[in-house]
């Protein structure tokens, strides 16, 4: 089904509608946070259960969001019994709350909403996910949303869409680039600045991956810093020799900074992906990104990032983009034509969930 199918089916008027979003990271939180204003301004009530990882907690605090957060499972190869964790936090929550609907980024939202009697929504764009989450997924939802690039085919509870989760809170109408980044990372408006971005591999789908080595880490920083200013951010730790270049602004500011950063160098997905969305060069170190849809549609189609397997050749990449004086305008261009390609991705997200609520 795609989203132009779904949308000429969807016309009932519905009741107010009881929502339990299920959060395990900050692009869960700006995916889903417009659709929650929304629902709350029409009248409908909202609960939050989200996971204490990463920035995600400092950035639902951020945004003012309430919400009832469960413990991370440090090691990757655990990660799988998080699950039950989420599902027994859900059921907590559920208790009094009552939801008519439960909706979330996978295995987590479906089993509790299996367990819970609910419906459910769930929202997929990691082609890499384990064959055991699909399964476990699959029965127990009602509708399954992907990009219409989306590389697998998940039967006929999928419902393609013609446009990115990223576009929910990175689409111009609803985000404005704010300047004063500028004072908050300690730099000029006139100097160029990059973001390198290095994973932690601690999630289930890292496993079998790795990214920068430290001398590489290293090596990248020193070229950038040829051409730019650099800042240095990281899930896991930094090497002592970058400390003092981390990138320290807000959680919640960090879509300011890519929209301005004049290139995005990483070995990992979302940072690169957000910046090739808001019209900034992004350069990734991985063959992860050939098993991605997204990436492979953002590359081929639009010419906005770039994914190299040889740590030279990224470099090579990334220092011809900090030397094209042009090269800022022409991924705005770009940016300008993947937005007039793609649909709305909050309005059609907030016709998925009354749909099926």
């Amino acid at each position: 089904m795609t989203d132009g199918d779904f949308i000429k089916v969807n016309k009932k008027e519905l009741e107010k509608i009881k929502a339990l979003f299920i959060m395990n990271t900050p692009a869960d939180i700006y995916t889903w946070m417009y659709p929650i204003k929304i629902l709350l301004e029409e009248g409908n009530e909202v609960r939050i259960i989200a996971r204490d990882y990463s920035c995600t907690l400092d950035v639902l605090k951020e945004l003012g969001f309430s919400f009832k957060s469960f413990k991370s499972i440090k090691s990757k190869y655990l990660k799988i019994f998080e699950i039950f964790i989420h599902i027994n936090k859900a059921y907590e929550v559920s208790k009094n709350f009552k939801p008519s609907i439960i909706i979330g980024f996978g295995v987590d939202a479906a089993l509790a909403a299996a367990l819970l009697r609910k419906k459910c929504v769930v929202f997929m764009d990691n082609e890499p996910t384990p064959i055991l989450q699909y399964l476990l997924t699959k029965p127990f939802v009602n509708a399954i949303l992907t990009p219409s690039c989306f590389l697998k085919n998940l039967g006929n509870k999928q419902i393609r869409f013609n446009s990115f989760k990223e576009l929910a809170y990175l689409h111009p109408k609803r985000f404005e680039p704010d300047p004063s980044i500028y004072n908050e990372l300690g730099i000029n408006k006139s100097e160029k600045f990059v973001i390198l971005r290095f994973n932690g591999f601690d999630a289930m789908h890292d496993i079998g991956r790795s990214g920068f080595s430290k001398n590489n880490k290293i090596k990248l920083f020193y070229e950038m810093k040829k051409y730019a200013h650099v800042f240095v951010s990281s899930e896991g730790n930094i090497p002592l020799e970058l400390q003092q270049h981390k990138l320290t602004i807000s959680a919640s500011r960090i879509h300011h900074a890519l929209y301005y950063a004049s290139l995005v160098v990483a070995d990992t997905g979302t940072v690169p992906w957000e910046a090739a969305i808001l019209g900034t060069p992004a350069v990734i170190y991985g063959s992860f990104t050939r098993k991605f849809g997204n990436f492979k549609e953002l590359e081929n189609k639009y010419g906005l990032n770039f994914s190299f397997t040889d740590f030279d050749l990224a470099l090579k990449k990334a220092i011809e983009i900090l030397m094209n004086i042009n090269s800022k305008n022409e991924w705005q261009i770009k940016r300008s034509q993947l937005i007039e390609d793609k649909s709305d991705a909050v309005d059609f997200i907030v016709s998925l969930i009354k749909q099926y609520s």
